[in-house]
């Protein structure tokens, strides 16, 4: 279990993986089911940070894990599209739970459309938005056009608060391991307001 602690590492990943191996986690995490528990948020300011030291170049990062991104959310929209309603009826297993899809169809109803963007900056509900939303049927033009906007503001965002830090903050890397603990925590926050809401709903 710590070795494969180890390599879900961000830093460890960035070093060993360089800039492709990121972007194909990337691309993972966006779309594909299994992809759940991929560290995208800490990656991609780890990242960012690394890039700043002159780990990996910042402008073919940026490009390409945006692509990733948006292309890994288009292959989840056409899985569910594909798949439907048997996902539902799909049995739990080690890299599947059901309950991961209850939870985002909780979060869409909370916050409709808008799930695809919001959801890129919420673990596991990141991987199965787009999924969902070929489920429903979201028309493929609208499911795009929040897909590029939460694909972008996220990539961008993350790897540029990382590339910054990195160049602004005198030995930020001492302080990595802190810093990737207060992302993954306020990465959590969305879920745990939505499970709150969620357990308080049946007794409104």
């Amino acid at each position: 279990m710590e070795n494969f602690t180890q390599y879900l590492d961000p830093a460890f990943l960035v070093k060993t993986l360089g800039m492709f191996g990121v972007v194909a986690i990337i691309f993972a995490e966006s779309g594909l089911f299994f992809g759940f528990f991929l560290p995208g948020d800490s990656l991609l300011f780890t990242a960012g940070l690394l890039a700043s030291q002159g780990y990996i170049d910042f402008w073919p990062l940026l490009i390409l894990c945006a692509v990733a991104a948006i292309a890994g959310d288009s292959v989840g929209y056409a899985f569910g599209r594909k798949v439907g309603p048997k996902l539902f009826a799909r049995e739990d297993s080690r890299f599947f739970k059901k309950a991961y899809l209850e939870r985002t169809r909780i979060f869409y109803e909370r916050h409709g459309k808008k799930t695809i963007i919001l959801a890129r900056f919420v673990p596991i509900v990141r991987t199965f938005a787009p999924i969902l939303a070929g489920v429903g049927q979201m028309h493929y033009r609208t499911f795009i056009s929040y897909n590029i906007i939460g694909g972008l503001g996220w990539t961008i965002g993350l790897l540029s608060l990382g590339y910054v830090l990195g160049k602004t903050v005198p030995n930020i890397d001492r302080y990595l391991l802190p810093i990737i603990f207060l992302i993954v925590i306020l990465s959590m926050i969305p879920n745990v307001v939505e499970y709150i809401r969620s357990r308080r709903s049946p007794e409104a």
